[in-house]
């Protein structure tokens, strides 16, 4: 592109007849050859860094911790003091563990971005002379691209030619109404905020449709720079909200184990520097090191089964909350009805059968060029007459404001203006009505009549539109002002019929704990037949305007309780799930129409549908593939699975590794050595974690299922010190049994105990993974798999040439018979112990209920 940077700095003072120009391009876009060519030279268009650089930081990212780049700098420091096949070993072992957590979740990283490109956002330009639609990275400058309403703009661009187009701009200018936009050449100095012949990416349409021409790409764009400055963060999720509750927890408690236990070690005068790696090695051993890998691998593990079942995760933290999900709010159609709207009946205002009124109705659908939808579909569908002879003259197009849509026809007998739309917003601009008889009454005298055939309608469950009509003379240039003195001309009636099995579906819902909300524009007498078709006996319903009365106190009390959402405004639908959420709840919104965004970006899940609008589509966290809450289900059990399965390898790293690490801190106070060499406790815990690494694939109990999932810190806590507690009782029964009946010296005390500890951990997972009796409760085949391998491993350890490097030694037989005997009632107990602590937890949760 010629002279590219003037048209970057002001391109909306150019013609488009120079841009062409400037970017080699025509009206008719560009060619597939130049397109291919024009990636090279400017790189898809995406914000998104450079993955080939990313690889590189995720490893980098795994040596991220304070503690582990504390205990690298002691590692070295030890070799510099003559001690260096330690410093190896140690190194060696963080090292393992680094490549560990990196492979994991690079693993988890490119499963998650093959996901995304089945819900890749895509959009229509012109290739090779002709309409087709491609994927927004491949957009590039020169592209000539059509715009309709709910498309994302992919790039900064020109307006060549538009209609009624209106745009939401608010990331940019923030203005919180759409704005409107018109073809024009504006000064230079023209303000970002008043360049109104332009559209900049990331901007959506709301109404009306336009062409044109793309001018800058991905970071060069409007949106690209900001990106550069500012990285907009999506809301925190409740899940994000618990892990970093949680690492301050750890931090905290890690902080002060290492300064009590090397304060003590110096005090009995043991070694400065053995003490300090001692200590470092016990905040690494209480630290989860691989939490972060095992989350990621949870959760691609958990996207990858989900998108089996036709559900696409974008934000990979949105599956812990969908599991999590207790509230659901939904629109109706599609989701709870079949999505097919059928015409039931074009009437007059007196409620008789009407051909004109379907023929009006008919043309209106049919010749509009706006954003498609069921409803014109369905009265195209049925529309049986004479091919017209009318011609589109000019359009404006549907918005939420107006609630209307309305065209203008001419054939040889004259001009119409036709609006069809709400029945309300209708008779606003009507000052007359049609009778039956073909005669015109004045609107004040028939309005009654009107709405109450409109009210027996909407009872009967029948979606009720109204049809207007105004003659117009030739010369009249029809414009939104010109929407007054019309002719009401009468009703179309349409159906949704409920989905066959939505009955069934609802009491799944109900009975994993999900409350369904219905939020719907409809009016409150159809939303009403509609509950009471599909089993919610006596619905509470809230109307729009009865919410616009209500304080933001009164429907934060009311909102939990109310099954339907009727008649509501778009902007009302992010009031509803805001309060929703302040009460606690853990909020689904689905939603796939152009005023869904904002409510979408608010839940805590949003979640839509491959066939919804790009604005709601990019907003969302989840997309279905298939329009069906019986989906959804199968998706929130697979979030609860992967709850479940991430909380495990938290009970059991955090109660195992305070256990252990109270343990050694307790008996280096009384030992002359230490109880572990610090590249021995670095090896448990990489040892310990090996077989948590497979947890992603673990079976879950049913009863983890249920009911939603919520982080619970305080429980976490109680559940590290108890099992923890119990863990370090049996570590001190094998240590009596170490010095007072085999007399152990150092290191042979280092390995039965490194030798317990290990198996110990690895076998207590069996018992901590579920609630149920253990032997009720089988683990998944990786993980009994990867359990027996750690097993055999440390109890082959001591006999190979590798024991030397980590200072083992040969175990006596009659010693690994006590080391079983230990573990077999430590397991035991721990069953127990269980058993009364899920019992307990219980009880204290039903006395804060009640």
């Amino acid at each position: 592109m010629e002279d590219k940077g003037n048209t970057e700095n002001s391109f909306w003072h150019f013609s488009p007849e120079v841009l062409f120009v400037q970017l080699s391009s025509s009206l008719k876009g560009i060619d597939t050859a130049d397109a291919t060519q024009r990636i090279k030279k400017y790189g898809p268009n995406t914000l998104k860094a450079n993955t080939k650089s990313s690889a590189f930081l995720l490893f980098i990212s795994q040596f991220k911790s304070p503690v582990t780049l504390l205990l690298i700098i002691a590692a070295i420091l030890s070799a510099a003091l003559n001690d260096l096949a330690d410093a190896l070993i140690i190194l060696c072992i963080i090292l393992a563990s680094s490549i560990l957590g990196f492979w994991q979740e690079k693993g988890a990283a490119n499963a998650v971005r093959e996901l995304l490109k089945m819900v890749r956002l895509r959009c229509t330009v012109f290739r090779d002379g002709t309409p087709k639609e491609i994927a927004v990275e491949d957009v590039v400058p020169g592209d000539v691209v059509i715009l309709s309403a709910g498309d994302i703009i992919p790039g900064d661009c020109l307006i060549l030619d538009s209609s009624e187009l209106f745009v939401d701009e608010a990331a940019f200018t923030g203005e919180t109404f759409p704005v409107e936009k018109e073809a024009g050449i504006l000064p230079v100095a023209t303000p970002l905020s008043q360049r109104n012949n332009t559209l900049l990416m990331g901007a959506s349409v709301i109404s009306g449709k336009a062409t044109a021409i793309v001018v800058l790409t991905g970071k060069q764009t409007e949106f690209g720079k900001i990106s550069t400055h500012l990285q907009v963060r999506a809301p925190e999720t409740d899940f994000e909200k618990g892990i970093r509750k949680f690492g301050y927890m750890l931090m905290e408690v890690t902080l002060v184990l290492v300064i009590i236990i090397f304060a003590i070690n110096v005090f009995l005068h043991k070694p400065i520097l053995d003490s300090f790696l001692f200590s470092l090695a016990l905040a690494v051993g209480l630290t989860p090191q691989l939490l972060p890998a095992i989350i990621s691998v949870n959760l691609s593990t958990g996207a990858k089964r989900m998108a089996k079942l036709d559900v696409i995760v974008k934000r990979l933290s949105s599956i812990e909350n969908i599991g999590s999900m207790n509230i659901l709010c939904s629109d109706k159609t599609g989701t709870i009805t079949e999505g097919k709207v059928n015409l039931k009946d074009a009437l007059d205002s007196n409620g008789v059968h009407n051909d004109k009124v379907l023929e009006y109705a008919w043309l209106n659908a049919s010749m509009q060029k706006g954003f498609r939808n069921p409803i014109d579909e369905a009265i195209c569908t049925a529309y049986k007459g004479l091919p017209t002879t009318f011609t589109v003259q000019s359009e404006i197009p549907y918005d939420f404001i107006r609630k209307r849509l309305t065209i203008v026809v001419k054939n040889e007998t004259g001009v119409l203006a036709i609006t069809k739309g709400a029945l309300n917003a209708i008779l606003s601009i009507c000052d007359q009505v049609a009778l039956s008889d073909g005669k015109l009454s004045d609107i004040s005298t028939a309005k009654t009549t009107v709405l109450q055939q409109y009210e027996q309608l909407s009872a009967a469950g029948l979606r009720t539109l109204g049809v207007a009509y105004k003659p117009l003379t030739d010369a009249e240039d029809f414009t939104r002002d010109g929407e007054k003195g019309m002719i009401f001309l009468g009703f179309i009636t349409l159906f949704d019929p409920p989905k066959p099995d939505v009955i069934g579906v609802i009491k799944k819902l109900n009975g994993l704990g999900v409350q369904l909300k219905i939020i719907t524009g409809d009016n409150a007498l159809v939303a009403k037949s509609l509950a009471l078709q599909i089993g919610i006996e006596a619905p509470k319903i809230v109307t729009g305007s009865e919410l616009l009365k209500m304080s933001n106190t009164a429907l934060l009390h009311q909102a939990a309780r109310i099954d339907i959402f009727a008649e509501v405004e778009p902007n009302q639908k992010e009031r509803i799930i805001s309060l929703l959420k302040k009460g606690g709840n853990v909020v689904g919104f689905m939603g796939d129409g152009i005023n869904d965004a904002p409510a979408l970006h608010t839940a805590d899940v949003g979640i839509s549908v491959d066939t919804a609008v790009d604005v709601a589509k990019e907003a969302a966290d989840i997309v279905l593939l298939n329009q069906d809450l019986n989906v959804l289900t199968n998706g929130i059990i697979e979030g609860r699975k992967t709850f479940t399965n991430t909380m495990k390898y938290i009970f059991m790293a955090t109660s195992a590794n305070f256990g252990n690490m109270f343990s050694m801190a307790g008996a280096s106070l009384f030992l002359p050595f230490l109880p572990l060499l610090p590249k021995q406790i670095l090896l448990t815990n990489l040892l310990t974690d090996f077989p948590e690494m497979a947890i992603a694939t673990d079976r879950v109990d049913l009863l983890n299922i249920q009911t939603p999932q919520r982080w619970d810190l305080s429980f976490i806590k109680k559940f590290m010190v108890v099992f923890g507690l119990l863990s370090s009782i049996f570590d001190f029964l094998m240590f009596g049994i170490l010095l007072f009946i085999f007399h152990a010296k150092e290191i042979e005390f280092q390995t039965a105990w490194f030798t317990e500890s290990v198996i110990s951990a690895t076998l207590i997972v069996l018992v901590v993974r579920t609630r149920l009796p253990f032997f009720k409760s089988l683990p998944g085949k990786y993980l009994s798999i990867a359990t027996a391998l750690i097993v055999l491993f440390v109890l082959m350890l001591p006999i190979t040439p590798i024991a030397v490097w980590f200072g083992f030694t040969q175990l006596p037989w009659q010693l690994y018979g006590w080391i079983f005997m230990v573990i077999t009632i430590y397991i035991i107990c721990a069953e127990l112990l269980k058993h009364w602590f899920y019992s307990k937890m219980m009880q204290s949760s039903q006395k804060a209920r009640s």
